[in-house]
């Protein structure tokens, strides 16, 4: 069984995490079959994609077993498995849904909010579990979990473990929406298809300027924006938009 399955559906990647017996815990099989989704998803012609998880979990972060296996010096692990990794998730050019099915725990919780945009399914949780056993945050969660709820609470979080429900995830601003468990695939597949239908590079320089935005200076800010404009001004996608707007029809964006 493969620990990573990849399906397409038009211009829409699904990756799966596909350990379900673990609640799709990472181990180092894991990692090295999600760096080759990660670079499958790097296709011109893949406009959106999906990561899930198999069965009744999401992912709930590095598989402890492991540990004990095979014991060595948790930075080296980090940065030899999970570094790269996050890293190809957020070089990304383009959309990234994370489709949260079940418990989303540790670096799986880190993975989560690396995505572009959350979806969760009603039975979903999210656990900072790294305090629970005495260790930091690590996998990029103090990175993106301040960014989405801001410092104060994210302290507050990721200092106590507590476990989020769905419901609570959304009111906090950590997920876009919560759907019912069974129709989780579906509202996921609908979201990125409408993503995929989008202007895809406008989409993927919005995300830098986003990403710059956090550590730049408002002029910083403003020539990036102009800089990235007219490059966007040189797109395929440019033209068809401004055309369909002048002829009062319905865009067909090409990703170009």
């Amino acid at each position: 069984m493969a620990e990573v399955e990849t399906s397409r559906d038009g211009a829409v990647l699904t990756i799966t995490l596909n350990r379900p017996d673990v609640l799709n815990a990472f181990n180092a099989d894991l990692q090295r079959a999600l760096a080759a989704a990660l670079k499958e998803a790097r296709a011109d012609d893949v406009r959106a994609v999906v990561v899930t998880g198999a069965g009744r979990g999401f992912c709930v972060g590095q598989d402890l077993t492991e540990f004990r296996e095979a014991p060595g010096d948790i930075g080296d692990r980090l940065r030899g498995n999970y570094h790269p990794n996050v890293l190809a998730l957020r070089r990304l050019e383009k959309p990234v849904i994370a489709a949260v099915n079940g418990p989303a725990a540790g670096a799986g919780l880190s993975f989560a909010c690396a995505c572009d945009i959350r979806l969760a399914a009603d039975s979903a949780t999210f656990v900072p579990a790294f305090i629970n056993i005495g260790l930091v945050p690590d996998s990029g969660a103090t990175f993106f979990v301040r960014r989405l709820v801001g410092t104060a609470r994210a302290f507050e979080w990721l200092t106590s473990g507590r476990r989020l429900t769905a419901a609570e995830a959304h009111l906090w601003g950590l997920v876009s929406e919560v759907v019912e468990a069974d129709a989780l695939p579906a509202r996921a597949a609908e979201l990125a298809a409408e993503l995929a239908a989008m202007p895809t590079r406008g989409i993927a320089m919005t995300k830098r300027l986003l990403d710059q935005a956090e550590h730049t200076t408002l002029e910083q800010q403003l020539e990036l924006e102009a800089q990235l404009q007219s490059v966007a001004t040189r797109t395929d996608d440019f033209r068809e938009g401004v055309a369909a707007f002048l002829e009062k029809r319905e865009p067909h964006f090409e990703g170009r």
